[in-house]
This record gives structure tokens, sequence and C-alpha cells, in this order.
């Protein structure tokens, strides 16, 4: 099965995407809501660093692979072959989306990155791991579930909520303000930087202030 077909004076992926599992490879997953109503919230911030991402490497364009409940995209960077997907299923549910690529496309958990928002971290700082909990996050609670916890994790802060009586639920469904949008490029260049790193070795832990 080819994922992509050749399109004339365009930058296209020639090799069939099943043989993924036959080089060195990488599985970056963005965590978001599907629907236009989702597209710019604090809760969307996976989805928004790996298109952000993509939008700056050389990668094939989305294709909806309903069978996988994803949105995937194929390129190389380096000697490493990045599958970048966006879960169909609606955060709460991510890891039934992982589990199916990772099975189908042979890569396993120590292959995956996952990129998420998370509230308790503050908004211009991120923080990596290699394994770990969910610390209450329902993506990631989903993915640990449907794999294990032993995959790599870039924790967008999007924290603390504002007023601090509104409900957590509500803050993260939100856009990102004025300010925030004025910040996010720099936090989205280093989100792609730290994919680009993780290309090439293992993710360290480690926190980052934009």
């Amino acid at each position: 099965m080819g994922l992509f077909q050749r399109k004339k004076e365009e930058h296209t992926i020639t090799q069939p995407l099943y043989s993924i599992g036959q080089s060195k490879s990488l599985l970056v997953v963005g965590l978001g809501n599907i629907g236009s109503n989702y597209a710019k919230n604090r809760h969307n911030a996976g989805f928004i660093a790996v298109d952000r991402y993509k939008s700056s490497h050389e990668f094939s364009d989305w294709v909806e692979k309903k069978d996988l409940q994803a949105y995937l995209s194929l390129g190389r960077v380096g000697s490493t072959r990045v599958l970048l997907a966006k879960p169909t299923t609606m955060m709460n549910a991510s890891g039934e989306a992982v589990q199916r690529i990772q099975k189908f496309y042979k890569l396993s958990p120590e292959d995956t990155l996952i990129l998420y928002d998370e509230l308790d971290v503050d908004f211009g700082v991120i923080k990596t791991r290699s394994d770990g909990g969910s610390a209450g996050h329902n993506g990631i609670k989903s993915i640990i579930q449907h794999t294990n916890k032993n995959f790599g994790r870039v924790r967008i802060g999007i924290g603390p909520k504002k007023p601090e009586q509104i409900d957590s639920a509500d803050f993260v469904l939100q856009n990102f303000n004025k300010d925030e949008q004025e910040l996010l490029p720099k936090i989205l260049r280093e989100c792609s930087a730290i994919i680009d790193e993780r290309t090439v070795g293992l993710l360290a832990d480690n926190t980052i202030k934009v």
C-alpha cells in the first residue's frame, strides 16, 4: 500500500510508507481536537506545533487514514524517516490512533514523540521527558492505556489559567490570547528544534524557557 501519489512539480514521497520500519524512523504525534472551532485553542498546541514542523521541512501533504484514525504526513530529516500524525479521535481517545499507527508501521513507543499542551507548565516554557505518567492529561492517559509510558513527550506550557476561578476545561478550549499569539512562533520554533534533535538521538529531560 503506497500512502502517497506522485504529483507533478511537487515534492512527493515515492517510497511506500509500509517500508518505514526498514530504516531509522520516528513517529511524531501532535495532540488536539479535530475541527475548525478547535483549531486555535490552547488544547490544540500539539496540532499547531506539528503543523509548524511540517511547514518548515519537506513533508508530503496530510492524508487522512480513516483505518488508523489519523492524518499522516511523511518526510525525511537527515537519515531518519519521520512520520507525522494528528489523531482524528478527539483528544481523550488519542491512544486508539497512536496504538493503531504503531502497530501498522511496526513502530515502538520508544520511537514515538508526543507533543501536547500542559496546563501545569507556564506559557513560554517547554518541558521534555523520555517517559512518565499522564500528570492528569487525558490524551496522554489514553496513550499510556493503549501502549505504555515509554514514549517521549514535549510538554508545551499553556498555564497558569486566568482567571483562577475559570474551569480548566473551559480555559484550555479557549483560543490563545493576543499576547500569547505574539510569543507562539518562538515556542513553535523551539518545538521544531526539539523534534530535529530527537531524530538524531534520545530525548533528554529538559526545561526550556522561551
